[in-house]
């Protein structure tokens, strides 16, 4: 069974997983994935032997459109936040990855170049395990992106993104996610 494999099963096994990618693919966003700590998190749980949902804070929605105005962004937040009932109401976080780069350097410190889709996103995230979205298809199918592949996620292993370095703000984010999954493994 291959990897890719392997989350798809964990994902589907998820009921807060599946439910907020039903809702998802029913809003219909453009270019819409979930992505990060809900999915690699849940690899975790499955490997480590938690419960689903243990240690996920939230649910990072990126999806693209090209209307970059905070405007724009904030109806589909709005939207998004009316379709789930609490607590999801208040765990999704969905950001417009078209507007990434007219925030982003002022609120981590870094530079960051612009976008051309919402798939292009994770190979800036800040680790490779984190690295990882998966949207529900039409067809049911889940598709996934993952631009340094699985091995560190079901390696419990948190590596800095080698296309990025060691990001600004490194230490919390690894003491985080050793303050819930102290199995994971760290490798600078």
């Amino acid at each position: 069974m291959t990897l890719e494999t392997r989350l798809i099963e964990i994902v589907r096994a998820d009921p807060a997983l599946m439910h907020v990618l039903g809702v998802m693919r029913d809003l219909d966003l453009p270019d819409w994935r979930l992505f990060s700590g809900a999915v690699y998190q849940a690899v975790w749980n499955a490997r480590t032997g938690r419960a689903t949902g243990y240690g996920i804070k939230d649910y990072d929605i990126g999806y693209f459109d090209p209307d970059v105005s905070w405007d724009a962004e904030d109806v589909v937040i709005k939207r998004v936040a009316a379709a789930f009932e609490p607590p999801v109401r208040e765990q999704v976080e969905v950001r417009n990855q078209a507007r990434v780069h007219l925030w982003f350097e002022g609120r981590f410190g870094e530079p960051y170049e612009a976008l051309t889709c919402t798939d292009d996103a994770p190979a800036r995230f800040v680790a490779p395990a984190f690295a990882v979205g998966v949207r529900l298809e039409a067809d049911d199918a889940i598709s996934v992106v993952a631009p340094f592949g699985l091995e560190d996620v079901f390696d419990l292993t948190i590596r800095p993104n080698p296309t990025r370095g060691l990001a600004k703000g490194w230490d919390k984010v690894v003491a985080s996610a050793r303050g819930r999954w102290p199995e994971i493994r760290v490798v600078i």
